[in-house]
This record gives C-alpha cells, structure tokens and sequence, in this order.
C-alpha cells in the first residue's frame, strides 16, 4: 500500500502596504498586524497534524507567515527560490481599485498577451517551479506532512495546471485568500485530491492585492 503525503500550500497573510502598490518581488514588504495574527491563527488550526518539514519563499512576508508554525513545531524554515512571488514588470506602480493598474494607459504595453501573460512570468514558468518544489518536499516528507508558504499567483497557478485547467485566468476569481492553505494529498506519487480551506478567514478585510 503506497504512503499518504499532505502537501499545504500556505498564502501568506496581510501585508502592510500603505501605498497600495503591487509589490510583486520587492523587498521591505512585512505583515501587517492582522496579518501577523493570521499567522498566528494558521499556526494554531494546523499546529496539531503531521508536519515534518516547512519550505517558504524568500519574501519576507512570507517567512514571517511561516514563523509562528516553525516556531510551535520546533521546525527550522527553508527557504527555497521557487516558491517566490511570480516576477511581474508592473511590481512598485500603484494598483489602484480593482483592476486599475490594467486600465492605465501608460500601462497598456505590457499587455499585448494576457495568455503568457506579457507582463510577467509565463505561467508554465510558474508551473514548472511550483511542481519541481513540490516533488522534493513531498519526497522528503514521505508518509508525513508538509508546509510551503508562497504567494497567491503561483500557488493558483498550479492548482489550475492540478486540476487540468487553462493557466490564463481573471485574478479577481482565484480561490486563494490570503492566509489560506492549498492542499494537495497523494497516496504514493499520485495526488489523489485537492482540498482548500481559510483558518484565518475571519480576519479577512476585503479584497487583496493582485500579484501578492
């Protein structure tokens, strides 16, 4: 009988960003209070089950998403480059309500294939990272649980390509709230379900900023 593996796919919580600006891969970007207490909150739902290792994005809000976790299961983090934020040549530009950012005409060239998308990381680009990571740490947590904290874009990215869906989507329809966890099980190397849940749902104060 093949082993069960859990692999979470961790969003990280409320970023404080005054400027409202797509922060995308920029550094300096911490967590808010709320979402230091969604850590908090994701930290005590799950802090019970089987996890054996946590992997996060460099990004500091995401290392910060995965402290309370590491920090009450004794678990050092690791940080792997493939689970960063998707790259986005808009990062820094104010995003404005809804899809301003789209509408900006000093925007508009870098809109020539919402299919790639042209403005930023292909997503089979996204795809390829996204699976590669989840291999390794589903190989190393084997019959265990385990934890990755990244960021809305790539974590629905792969979802998509899990669930055999076209990658090019609106970003006001991903079912990726922040704090939220993406959970792939798999009974061996076959991912046998996909599950998805928000622990700190409650904290949620509106709608997020695409690309975080």
């Amino acid at each position: 009988m093949a082993e069960s593996t859990v692999v979470h796919l961790l969003r990280h919580g409320e970023v404080h960003n005054p400027a409202g600006v797509l922060y995308g891969r920029l550094p300096g970007y911490h967590l808010s209070e709320t979402g230091k207490l969604m850590a908090e909150t994701v930290a005590k739902a799950v802090g019970g089950r089987d996890i054996v290792a946590i992997y996060s994005s460099p990004l500091e809000r995401a290392l910060e998403t995965a402290a309370p976790l590491a920090e009450k299961l004794g678990l050092d983090i690791v940080q792997d480059e493939r689970l960063i934020e998707a790259g986005n040549l808009l990062q820094g530009r104010p995003v404005g309500q809804g899809l301003a950012i789209l509408r900006n005409p000093r925007n508009y060239r870098y809109f020539w294939n919402p299919l790639r998308p042209s403005w930023g990381e292909a997503y089979p680009s996204i795809v390829r990272r996204m699976k590669s990571v989840i291999d390794d740490a589903r190989a190393a947590a084997r019959g265990h649980e385990v934890v990755l904290v990244s960021h809305q874009l790539p974590i629905w990215t792969i979802r998509s390509a899990a669930e055999g869906r076209r990658l090019w989507h609106d970003p006001r329809r991903r079912q990726c709230a922040l704090a939220s966890l993406t959970t792939l099980s798999f009974d061996g190397d076959r991912l046998v379900s996909i599950g998805y849940s928000e622990p700190a749902g409650s904290l949620q104060s509106g709608p997020s900023v695409p690309g975080a």
